[in-house]
């Protein structure tokens, strides 16, 4: 992107937050769109080989990150004086294979062409053996919806077999759309979400457990199964090495669960229909799985990079003085898959640009309080690690806050910027969950746009990225979907571009800064972030989760806490 057209997108942009009342303008777009792509290119270039974490290209990110931070005249946002908060991780690298027994023995699955499995127990050896295998529906318990898909049966030290995603049932009124009634309709709940299965099938004492995986309903192709699951694998050290998690992890392509249901007398069409009925019952396979997985361990100290602008408070006494002491956080991952065998992962935009708005985000705020205009409240900049293992950065700093979690009014992620264009509209990930939606929705105002739902909800975006982690600790966050009305694009455009991209380069080596790049749209939306963090920095207002959200009696009581 030429230079010339650089400033003129900056300059563009600038016109459009003024409003009509230059009294209430808010200020021009202090996003750059050259520095953005400078950004992107030093975190996605070869030389630091995807971002692996624990490898040399964590340590040279980690490095730029402190010194852009540095350079800026930010703080360092660890009390003990450091730009870093070491988060303590064993990295796991394992081989498994799966012997099926029973009516399945003469069905042979190789790794990791039809199946991938994985522990997160900490040992050196993890097996099951002769595990009767049991197909549970999605696995999901729930009873806010009358839905129990295991029943009274005793799964413990069996192999479960799961559908991925929530229950698709569908709409009585519909059939062609999914019923809002049940699970949210197309917005998939946390049910849906992998790390619930595994979660649930540890809680009933299941020896494995084995997600169906199926492109459509999983939002992504299974390659990005292999790609994330093949490689060293990171967990959180904790005293117990996991040893409450279910032993086996697995995920099996739903041609060959097909083939090991009809090997056993079973229609897996037919339980799937069967499956989305509440009174469904686990149905045994007659089938044995045996699972070796030997395992590779390391120590692995990996790290959140961590910077801060303090408040000024108030200029009264009382709640308004004590601000300076309330936090809001903006967070981006700064890991992406590293590299695997001889290639690695760039990440351009997951997430080197995530990161590199982070950066543009305290460069704006350290030039507003060099320009006087310090925020009443603090604010910190977190890029955290280990996202692409499960969010782990993000879950280290929940659960070991630097500061005061009933003191952190907000947290606003950013994981991939819009390099498609400007939009006369902007989604929200998760949009009903908190007054951020309202929050957003007045910013967007002033650049002129409205907000639209969310275009892709049966993703589950919202328990993908690390604001699910600031919710699980009841801060309420906010992170953009994109907008989808691309100005002087044809309709569809936008969705048309993010499904390719889905299909394409999503967790593969192909995601690297584009040819056809325009930044503009991401230069509009972290301008619209800004705007938004801003206004909490300035101001007095706590946003809330919703009454609704089942994350609001997570709030309540971090609200009510006197300690993190």
């Amino acid at each position: 992107m030429p230079s010339s057209t650089l400033r003129f997108i900056v300059v563009s942009l600038a016109a459009v937050f003024i409003s009509a009342n230059a009294a209430d303008a808010p200020p021009a777009n202090p996003i750059r769109a050259s520095v953005l792509l400078d950004h992107i290119k030093v975190l996605s270039s070869d030389k630091f080989e995807g971002r692996g974490v624990g490898s040399a290209g964590e340590t040279l990110t980690v490095d730029y990150l402190v010194e852009q931070f540095k350079a800026m005249g930010l703080k360092p946002g660890n009390p003990d004086g450091s730009y870093v908060q070491k988060v303590p991780m064993v990295g796991v690298y394992g081989q498994p294979s799966l012997k099926l027994g029973g009516c399945a023995a003469k069905i042979s699955l190789n790794a990791p062409a039809d199946f991938v499995a994985l522990s997160t127990q900490v040992k050196p050896l993890v097996t099951t053996k002769n595990s009767d295998i049991v197909f549970v529906g999605y696995g999901v318990v729930a009873p806010e919806y009358g839905w129990d898909d295991y029943k009274d049966v005793d799964v413990r030290g069996k192999t479960i077999v799961m559908l991925i995603n929530d229950p698709q049932i569908p709409d009585p009124a519909n059939p062609d759309e999914l019923d809002p009634k049940m699970f949210k309709g197309r917005a998939m709940t946390y049910y849906g979400r992998w790390t619930y299965k595994y979660e649930i099938a540890a809680a009933k004492g299941a020896a494995a457990a084995i997600i169906v995986h199926e492109t459509k309903t999983a939002a992504y192709p299974y390659v990005v199964v292999i790609n994330g699951n093949t490689r060293e694998g990171f967990g959180l050290r904790r005293k117990d090495n996991h040893s409450g998690d279910v032993p086996v992890r697995s995920w099996i392509r739903v041609e060959r669960a097909q083939e090991l249901f009809a090997a056993c007398g079973q229609d897996f069409a037919a339980l799937k229909q069967a499956a989305l009925k509440p009174d469904f019952r686990p149905v045994a396979l007659n089938a044995k799985a045996s699972f070796s997985i030997k395992q590779t361990l390391r120590e692995v100290a990996t790290k959140n990079v961590v910077a801060k602008i303090d408040g000024a408070g108030g200029s009264d006494v009382g709640d308004n003085a004590a601000r300076k002491n309330e936090w809001l956080i903006y967070s981006a991952h700064w890991d992406h898959l590293g590299k695997q065998g001889p290639n690695f992962y760039p990440g351009a935009l997951d997430n080197a640009s995530g990161t590199a708005a982070l950066l543009e985000l305290a460069h704006a705020f350290s030039e507003d309080a060099k320009a006087g205009k310090t925020p009443a409240r603090s604010v910190l900049f977190l890029a955290t690690t280990a996202e692409e293992s499960g969010l782990l950065g993000a879950a280290w700093y929940g659960s070991n806050p630097l500061y005061p979690l009933n003191k952190t009014i907000a947290n606003i992620n950013i994981d991939g910027i819009n390099p498609y264009g400007l939009t006369s509209d902007i989604g929200i990930t998760g949009k009903g969950q908190s007054s951020m939606d309202e929050l957003l929705t007045d910013a967007a105002k002033a650049q002129g746009r409205t907000v639209s739902a969310e275009a892709r909800p049966e993703h589950g975006s919202f328990f993908r990225a690390d604001q699910f982690e600031f919710a699980r600790v009841g801060v309420p966050g906010l992170y953009l979907a994109g907008g989808t009305d691309f100005i002087g694009k044809p309709a569809g455009y936008g969705i048309a571009r993010r499904d390719q991209f889905t299909a394409n380069d999503y967790h593969k080596p192909t995601d690297v800064i584009k040819p056809d790049w325009d930044l503009a749209g991401g230069v509009q939306d972290v301008g619209l972030l800004y705007l938004v963090g801003r206004r909490l920095a300035d101001g007095s207002e706590v946003p809330s989760f919703y009454a609704t959200s089942e994350f609001r009696k997570l709030q309540d009581a971090r609200m009510k806490s006197n300690g993190k």
